[in-house]
Order: structure tokens, then C-alpha cells, then sequence
């Protein structure tokens, strides 16, 4: 029986990209936000789910964070991390007059990490926000009429047969994005070839009346020589001031040293939860992968 993917649509996203990189056999199927392709998860309608969770420009997707934590108990069971290049997509029709359109359609992300090619190149143009880059493209390929280009990658230009009017007009070189790969079962597992590293997610909530507690969390990580590489706090939702930190730790979960780091922060009056411990990909080397198995098979 194949298994299915959810991912955040449609057709021509980077979340696209992420999914087809590590679930080359499964059967892909596209979700129009972020809630509705985890709530397709929890609900078993499909077997796994790709969602953003943070841009290197941009930051965290708060999205992603909050349902993890508030709505869904779905562990993660792998990163993938995707290179972000952005490019001005227009239709056939406006090959040749796309520096006097009135209209651009993009995310809101791809829209600031495009700012400054936007102020420079078409500061009258106005900007309409959309679910995602691909749903921009999409939009531009059935709507020929409109005077506008959108902003999107090359996999969205070969998705809706669009033109490339300009590439890389992201404002920083070195933009990346990370995925998640969520389930509805924590005994499934991802294949580990060309993980680079591994990774433990954890969220703490400190105890409301316990002073220097946080420096006593970051302590406990400390002394046995576990890299935090992320932390993070979000409001808990039940006043102002009330928040818990989300961790990374760049270390899978072993028999001693998160558990003894789990152990510590109970002791001390903290809340724990773990939202996954699992491989962390790169797509440029998923894709190597990808194009083996290609070979193999012809």
C-alpha cells in the first residue's frame, strides 16, 4: 500500500521541493495552509505531513510553533533544509512589458525577502499577499488579463508554465528554509542516508515563581556539553508575561544525557515535552538520492 505525504500547496512550492526530496515513492498531496495539512495528519488522512517551521531571514513561522504546541500532538521525524531563491515570474504574454505591471502576488515572506528588488525595480507596483509563492504562480497562469507578475521559485515556473523575467531577486544570498516532517505515529521512521546530523526538540515551561530559573535550564544543557543551536520563547496564551522556550538540541535522544537534562528540569519545577528527535536532511544531497534511484531504475 503507498503511503501518502500532505504538504503545504499548492502544486510548486518549496514545500514541494522538501516533500518530493525525501518521499520519492509515496503518493504527494497538496494542502492550501499550514492548519489544514497538519489537522489532514492528526486526522489520518494522510500518513505524513512537510511544513515549514523557520526561514533563516525571516525567522520562526509562529504558525507551525503554535499548532505543534496548542493543537496537534504530532511528533517530528525529520528536517529538511531547502535553499530559498526567488524569481520574478510573469505570464508568456507579458514577456515583454513586465516593468510596468501594476500588480504583484507572492507570500508574505517571499514578498520581504524580496524588498529591496521591489523598491528599486517596481516601487509603484502594489503587493497582494497569498497562502504561497506557488498559489501566486498559479494565480498569474489562469489570469493572463491581469497586469502582474508573481514571485515564486523554478519549480512554480515549470508547474504553471510561466517565464522567468528575473532570477534571484531575494535581497540575501545565503536564505534558507526549514521543514519538518510530521506523523501520526511515532513508531514510523524516516530512511537515515545523507542525514548530516541529528536533532532533539524540546519545549520547556519554566515555574512561575522560581527566580533565575531559565539560567538554571541553560545550565543543565550546559555542564554535559549539549549544543543548544536554537532557543526560543512564545507566549503560553494564558496572560501577558507567561511564555515556554522551545529548544534544539544538536543531538538525538541517547539513554543518558537528555534524559539526565529531562530529569534535571522536572526536579527543578519545569514543565517538559518533546516534539521529536530525529535526522536532519539538506535537499541538495536528498536530490542526489533521488537522481541514484533514477538511475537505478532505468
Amino acid at each position: 500500500m503507498i503511503e501518502t505525504v500532505g504538504f503545504l500547496g499548492p502544486k510548486g512550492t518549496f514545500t514541494e521541493m522538501a516533500t518530493e526530496a525525501v518521499f520519492q515513492r509515496e503518493e504527494r498531496i497538496p494542502y492550501s495552509t499550514i492548519p489544514a495539512c497538519m489537522a489532514a495528519v492528526a486526522e489520518k488522512k494522510v500518513d505524513y505531513g512537510v511544513v515549514p517551521i523557520e526561514n533563516a531571514i525571516e525567522g520562526s513561522v509562529n504558525m507551525t510553533l503554535d499548532y505543534l504546541i496548542h493543537k496537534h500532538d504530532l511528533p517530528i521525524i525529520g528536517e529538511v533544509t531547502v535553499p530559498i531563491s526567488q524569481n520574478l515570474l510573469v505570464h508568456p504574454s507579458r514577456k515583454d512589458d513586465w516593468t510596468t505591471v501594476q500588480h504583484v502576488y507572492s507570500h508574505p515572506q517571499a514578498i520581504a525577502q524580496s524588498h529591496e528588488f521591489l523598491q528599486s525595480v517596481l516601487p509603484e507596483a502594489e503587493v497582494h499577499y497569498m497562502n504561497s509563492t506557488s498559489a501566486a504562480a498559479k494565480k498569474i497562469a489562469e489570469e493572463p488579463e491581469l497586469h502582474a507578475v508573481a514571485i515564486a521559485n523554478t519549480l512554480a515556473a515549470e508547474t504553471y508554465n510561466l517565464l522567468i523575467a528575473k532570477k534571484n531577486i531575494h535581497d540575501y544570498e545565503n536564505n534558507h528554509t526549514r521543514f519538518v516532517v510530521l506523523t501520526n505515529n511515532e513508531h514510523r521512521t524516516l530512511n537515515r542516508e545523507k542525514a548530516k546530523k541529528g536533532k532533539t526538540t524540546l519545549v520547556v515551561t519554566l515555574p512561575s515563581d522560581y527566580p533565575g530559573a531559565l539560567h538554571q535550564v541553560l545550565s543543565a544543557f550546559a555542564w554535559r556539553k549539549l549544543n543548544m543551536s536554537k532557543i526560543e520563547s512564545r507566549p503560553m496564551k494564558t496572560g501577558i508575561g507567561n511564555y515556554f522556550f522551545i529548544i534544539d538540541v544538536n543531538q538525538e535522544m541517547d539513554d543518558v544525557l537528555i534524559p539526565g537534562v529531562i530529569q534535571e528540569l522536572e526536579a527543578l519545577g519545569c514543565g517538559v515535552r518533546i516534539l521529536g528527535s530525529y535526522p536532519c536532511f539538506y535537499y541538495e544531497d536528498m536530490k542526489e538520492i533521488a537522481i541514484g534511484n533514477m538511475n537505478t531504475e532505468a
